[in-house]
């Protein structure tokens, strides 16, 4: 952070837990005997890093913050490999063979402070030498993607590249020993299932958060799920902690061709062990590399360390057209985005992150009167959970009979956004008018039913996605017009796009 703004930066990070109040002995991840107590950095949960020097190439910075994989023990493409022998992630094959594991990085943001320039300072030749200049940088975003030559499953295909999404802030102190002067934190790790945005695990960063982030990695599908604790198990709630009603978790029975779209169940997880586990080429000078080496000093002594490269242009990938989409889709390919006129506020925008307007659902809608029916968050463009129970609290509006001339308005709540089946209840008005648009007179309203959702990414459907979002679904309820009495029942149908 600039100069001396520490403390005003700890109440922006909205999206984060409470910075302060932390003991370093409580932060798992710097257990290292000869680290030097740095000022306020030991108080910050997620950090992975801190020095002296202001200045810090892409490469490195993607090695300090990079997650160990843990896979499946029956993990198809392990070949039953374990330990130092394991060969996935794989390298692209355009990049011909590796003597190990290969993961690559995007830095796809760097937030440059207010009147600040200098940030970011390409490499010519090489993207990933390009420097970041901590001096000047409030916020990065660095993205970690795994290519695996083939999948298994439900929709198995050639080819298959998953992402995790790392958010860190930056630190400064002027009032630090000259070695301590800056840190790394990560506020937020967001590992991609599927390429839903619903199906994200999100996990918001606490004291209990172990780094370097273990990432468990589906079996045969490789959707990614952060492991909070790095235990080898998925606990909803803990390891992840943002929209866990939606949140995919992470499902081995995918393998098997069966699909399951329900709330999270244990027994969707096999049992992993250690020696399945492949880390980050952490750099000499990370304070997490001690918890993990030897008595003699070796990083991750039985286990595979992955090699990290910067990830290629889609064009490398040319000689394969089947391989280019898996490239092209996964954002900007001239990274890094840079914004060099970041004010603190901005930083609870970029580390919340998360843009639902596309939350909007349209229907065709009948209760006996046919029409429209439109779902939208509750705050228009931001969306409400109900913090007890997980699910969303939306608005509805719908418009129906002659010339669609009937109102009616509703708070609506679903479980979930993604679920193949889910009920839902709704309560609201509904104004009535005439043939000549006269008032006749308005009536509360309940109804209740269940909805119906379908992914349709992967069906003969999928072009249907173009109209802005992955879900079709049918609503299926009983109204009642009219409270204590009910003046009117009708069945309602809805049949429409979007996840509501």
């Amino acid at each position: 952070m600039r100069r001396a703004a520490f403390l005003l930066l700890i109440p922006v990070l909205v999206a984060g837990p409470a910075l302060a109040g932390i003991r370093l002995s409580q932060v798992k991840n710097l257990e290292h005997p000869e680290s030097v107590p740095c000022c306020e950095h030991r108080d910050l949960p997620g950090v992975v890093w801190y020095g002296g020097d202001s200045l810090m190439t892409a490469s490195k910075m993607a090695a300090l913050v990079a997650p160990i994989l843990w896979y499946s023990p029956d993990e198809p493409l392990l070949q039953e490999a374990d330990g130092k022998e394991i060969m996935i992630p794989e390298p692209f094959p355009f990049e011909g063979t590796a003597s190990g594991p290969v993961s690559y990085y995007r830095v796809r943001t760097v937030k440059g402070g207010v009147g600040q320039t200098g940030a970011w300072t390409p490499d010519p030749e090489i993207r990933g030498e390009g420097v970041i200049d901590l001096d000047r940088t409030n916020a990065v975003e660095i993205d970690f993607f795994f290519y695996y030559s083939s999948e298994e499953g439900l929709g198995a295909h050639e080819h298959d590249v998953e992402s995790t999404e790392f958010q860190l802030a930056i630190w400064e102190l002027d009032h630090c020993e000259a070695g301590c002067r800056y840190a790394i934190s990560v506020p937020r790790v967001n590992a991609k299932a599927h390429g839903l945005l619903w199906y994200d695990n999100t996990l918001e960063i606490d004291k209990y958060a172990v780094f370097p982030m273990t990432i468990l990695v589906e079996e045969g599908k490789h959707a990614s799920c952060t492991d909070k604790n790095g235990d080898g198990y998925y606990t909803p709630g803990f390891d992840v902690n943002k929209r866990v009603n939606d949140a995919w978790g992470i499902r081995d029975v995918m393998r098997g061709g069966a699909l399951f779209t329900g709330g999270f169940q244990s027994w969707f997880v096999k049992v992993r062990t250690p020696d399945h586990r492949v880390f980050p080429p952490l750099p000499e000078d990370s304070p997490l590399r001690y918890r993990l080496s030897g008595d003699d000093g070796t990083f991750a002594p039985e286990n595979a360390v992955y090699e990290l490269r910067p990830f290629p242009h889609p064009d490398e990938a040319a000689a394969d057209p089947h391989l280019v989409p898996f490239i092209a889709d996964k954002g900007d390919p001239d990274w890094p985005e840079v914004d060099q006129d970041t004010a603190l506020k901005d930083l609870g925008g970029l580390f919340d992150g998360e843009n639902f307007a596309k939350s909007l659902s349209v229907a065709v809608r009948t209760d006996g009167d046919w029409g429209v029916s439109f779902v939208f968050p509750l705050l228009i463009f931001k969306n409400i959970q109900d913090p007890m129970g997980g699910g969303w609290i939306m608005n509805r509006l719908y418009f129906k009979d002659k010339k669609l001339r009937d109102v009616g308005w509703n708070i609506l709540y679903s479980p979930s956004a993604s679920r193949w089946i889910d009920g839902y209840a709704a309560f609201g008005v509904e104004w009535d008018y005439g043939e000549s648009r006269q008032y006749l007179g308005a009536d509360w309203m309940f109804e209740t039913g269940i909805k119906f959702r379908a992914n349709i990414n992967h069906s003969p459907l999928r072009f249907m996605s173009k109209f802005g979002t992955d879900f079709w679904g049918l609503r299926m309820g009983l109204k009642a017009k009219g409270l204590l009495p009910v003046n009117e029942w009708a069945y309602v149908l809805e049949l429409g796009a979007g996840s509501f």
